[in-house]
């Protein structure tokens, strides 16, 4: 799969995990967004559902067995390099995830994890989607 220049818009699911009025989030180690937090995910994979895709990639990147509940968004990240042209482009799918199992260990594309407060997230270099979609999980797992 062509994720720089690609042919069509990718799907990418995405696992907001909220525990005590704290949200898991993950230092991506590969493009785009290397050395940025960012929510749990990545690419939907033939076969799966959006469900069991952003279970599976919470599962990969932070090491914790999840249940995928409410779906909190659907979003267009399109990225263009210098000349204007689509370098990426995904629709994002983000759910609402409970915490079923596991430690909290990055791994795959995750170099580290960790929880942030809701005052932690106004700190960070997020996109207004990403910190809109952040806030609602914490309201909405109270």
């Amino acid at each position: 799969m062509q994720r720089e220049y690609p042919q069509q818009p990718l799907i990418g699911v995405g696992a907001i995990i909220v525990e005590d009025g704290r949200v898991l989030l993950i230092k991506r180690a590969k493009a785009p967004l290397l050395g940025e937090w960012s929510i749990p995910g990545g690419m939907l994979e033939l076969g799966e559902t959006l469900r069991q895709g952003a279970e599976r990639e919470a599962l990969e990147e932070t090491g914790l067995v999840v249940r995928a509940t409410d779906l909190l968004g659907v979003f267009d990240r399109i990225v263009p390099d210098e000349a204007k042209r689509t370098l990426y482009h995904y629709v994002l799918v983000d759910f609402l995830c409970q915490e079923i199992s596991g430690d909290i260990l990055a791994a795959d594309d995750a170099s580290d994890a960790r929880w942030f407060t809701r005052a932690d997230l106004s700190n960070l270099s997020l996109p207004e989607e990403t910190l809109k979609v952040l806030q609602m999980g914490i309201a909405k797992a109270k």
